[in-house]
């Protein structure tokens, strides 16, 4: 699932292709991704509606609209979209998945379409008010990179004290856009083991994985997120943070700090990968 990074670089290139385009109709084929509203009144709802801004949220892309709602759009596991533009190539991003696997279709009165292709059929687009989009992101944590504060981070590990930071970091209600990936490298560039419990972290361990956090992040938007799998950018290009990857997906290879070899255990019901000698 495309983590923060992942779904910020692809809200950058997307950005800018679908800003002040209008919708003239959409076609559903697969309803539950537009769930609760029946494919008619999706349709008709978004009808003549002109996009004028894209942002994030979390693992989100919210779609502003003229009438003030929202479109939200959430990839899941094998989310895609692809923008076709009148003239010239295709352009897609998130998953890389199959073609050929289109829930929902949108047509733009400069002739362009936007696909949302969707192989496992997890994702999902639902048309909010701002009541409806507030009442989501209210019950989000901060995010990494703009609102975690010294003092929320802390209250973050207060929180529950018993859970382990895989477990706290995973939290979207705690902490905002983080996965399995950037969990497991912030650890290891905070020299800490995901395995830990929260009350265990001595404040200056916890100020180093704030800091690793924002930093891994970073790192990671300006190489266009992590194509460990099938993650790709909206131009069709890979990801390139892959290269960078100090332990997610090393297991059984060498850490690149101490050279012993990346243990690859299941925590949270996740792969979780770490330096048993680096991280303590």
């Amino acid at each position: 699932m495309p983590e923060l990074p992942e779904v910020e670089t692809l809200r950058r290139d997307l950005s800018p292709l679908l800003s002040e385009q209008t919708i003239t109709h959409v076609k559903i084929f697969w309803p539950k991704a537009v769930a609760p509203l029946t494919p008619r009144q999706f349709a008709a709802r978004l009808k003549n509606k002109i996009i004028k801004k894209v942002e994030r949220r979390a693992k989100m892309l919210i779609i502003h609209l003229t009438d003030g709602n929202f479109l939200v759009i959430h990839l899941k596991m094998t989310g895609q979209l692809i923008f076709t533009p009148k003239k010239g190539g295709v352009i897609m991003g998130g998953h890389s998945g199959p073609l050929g696997h289109t829930r929902v279709s949108f047509n733009f009165k400069s002739g362009a379409r936007l696909d949302f292709n969707d192989l496992r059929k997890f994702g999902w687009m639902r048309l909010m008010t701002t009541e409806a989009l507030e009442k989501i992101t209210n019950n989000l944590g901060p995010e990494p990179l703009e609102t975690l504060t010294k003092s929320a981070w802390e209250k973050i590990l207060n929180r529950y004290p018993q859970r382990t930071l895989k477990q706290v970091l995973l939290d979207q209600t705690l902490i905002a856009g983080l996965g399995n990936i950037y969990v497991d490298e912030a650890c290891h560039r905070a020299k800490v083991r995901p395995e830990r419990r929260a009350e265990s972290i001595t404040t200056s361990e916890g100020q180093s994985l704030r800091r690793a956090i924002m930093a891994v992040l970073r790192h990671s938007l300006r190489h266009g997120g992590t194509s460990s799998r099938d993650y790709r950018r909206a131009s069709g290009a890979k990801g390139g943070f892959h290269a960078h990857l100090r332990v997610y997906g090393r297991g059984g290879k060498p850490c690149l700090k101490c050279r012993r070899p990346i243990t690859k255990s299941k925590h949270a019901g996740r792969g979780t990968h770490y330096c048993a000698y680096c991280q303590k």
